[in-house]
């Protein structure tokens, strides 16, 4: 127990309590952890992305890389050649020889939503091709920055 108020009839001061309470930390403990239970399901990602460190040297590049590119009209491209969505399932395979695990370089323009963007990876999901790879640009780290 915590201790309690002693009346002494002789004396108008209460006495001291050496006691800690333990409860009010207690309850913060309890309320940090049900925060924590909650907060960290949500800091989990689905969408599988395979992206290399920042000190790992570059992979080295296939003969025949497979680019499909989405322009900013939403068109769809591989290589030169333009495709619809229907038929880009047939068309890598064609270009892939079949090969599931053929790794895809995707390259959209910078006026392209996310939601199009997206949309074309779950296209290549559906189809099988899960290896997919997007492209940018390098540039080079603005004045003031250190690379890192």
């Amino acid at each position: 127990m915590a201790g309690g108020i002693r009346h002494n009839t002789s004396d108008d001061e209460l006495q001291e309590n050496h006691e800690i309470n333990v409860t009010p930390f207690i309850d913060v403990m309890l309320v940090l952890l049900i925060i924590f239970m909650v907060a960290a399901p949500l800091a989990t990602v689905d969408i599988n992305v395979d992206l290399p460190a920042s000190t790992a040297t570059p992979a080295p590049r296939p003969d025949q890389p497979v680019y499909l590119t989405l322009k900013d009209d939403k068109s769809i491209a591989i290589g030169n050649d333009r495709l619809t969505r229907d038929t880009l399932g047939q068309f890598l395979d064609q270009k892939t020889a079949d090969n599931k695990d053929t790794r895809i370089f995707l390259r959209a323009d910078k006026s392209v939503d996310y939601g199009s963007l997206m949309d074309l990876m779950n296209a290549l999901r559906d189809n099988g091709y899960l290896k997919i790879a997007l492209v940018g640009l390098e540039s080079a780290p603005a004045k003031g920055e250190s690379a890192q």
